[in-house]
């Protein structure tokens, strides 16, 4: 059922209901097809720290999760607290080398690791 807006405080407990009285998931994508990248909100400069989801440097955008691997998109999600390498223009989506990142932290580690899985 498509629906155009999202509740989440209904949908968690019906969720766990679900799991819990029926062994039912709720939600079992039968694979990876969208990937959220970080695309800048304004011009962005060298140097300049992004905020992640929420904040007042980058939004998400939706695309096609081969698309994403193959050009080398940066997740929304580890988009926090990282530097630009380069700058950033607006609406453009922002490239893993277009930031400094910690390749040893365990989020980009699992990040690796899903793309070397399912892409």
């Amino acid at each position: 059922m498509y629906k155009p807006y999202h509740l989440i405080g209904l949908e968690l407990g019906i969720s766990v209901a679900s799991v819990g009285l029926r062994r039912e998931p709720t939600g079992a994508p039968a694979g990876w097809h969208g990937d959220v990248v970080a695309t800048a909100k304004r011009d962005l400069q060298a140097g300049q720290l992004l905020d992640g989801e929420g904040g007042y440097t980058v939004y998400g955008r939706l695309m096609p999760a081969p698309d994403s691997v193959e050009e080398g998109y940066l997740p929304l999600g580890l988009s926090h607290q990282v530097k630009l390498k380069n700058p950033v223009r607006q609406s453009q989506a922002i490239r893993w080398r277009d930031v400094e990142y910690d390749d040893r932290s365990t989020a980009v580690q699992f990040r690796r690791e899903m793309e070397q899985t399912f892409a």
